[in-house]
């Protein structure tokens, strides 16, 4: 889990420079600022978790079921809030139904912030 966790920290981080490069450049002619705006906002996230990820991936042991979920959470809540955004970036230009999408964004934000919360809880019980 600890491997998985640096990899997946490392895979968002590289993704999110990606999307952040392509955003800055190529979709400022195809979507709207407040579409873009949303987008950045997806890009930013993705790369606080790429960091929360990197994190603690080197500090817990992964050794007990709360250290796995506080890993699992922010990788799947990240993978769900980053790229519904990204894709009611899009929803204009191809087409995409937000009335979907829409909803599935906050349930990515509350599980990133379980995973906060566990990692706060974490810290407190084992006094690091």
């Amino acid at each position: 889990m600890k491997t998985f966790t640096l990899i997946i920290g490392a895979v968002y981080g590289l993704v999110a420079v990606i999307l952040g490069a392509f955003g800055a450049h190529a979709l400022k002619k195809i979507i709207s600022v407040d579409k873009l705006a949303s987008f950045e906002t997806g890009v930013k996230y993705q790369m606080y978790s790429a960091l929360f990820l990197l994190i603690v991936g080197y500090i817990l042991k992964f050794e007990t079921p709360s250290e796995k979920w506080i890993s699992i959470l922010m990788i799947a809540g990240t993978f769900i809030f980053s790229v519904s955004i990204y894709l009611l970036a899009f929803s204009e230009v191809a087409a995409i139904p937000s009335k979907v999408i829409g909803p599935v964004t906050p349930l990515g934000g509350l599980m990133m912030i379980i995973s906060w919360a566990m990692l706060i809880f974490y810290f407190a019980k084992n006094k690091l």
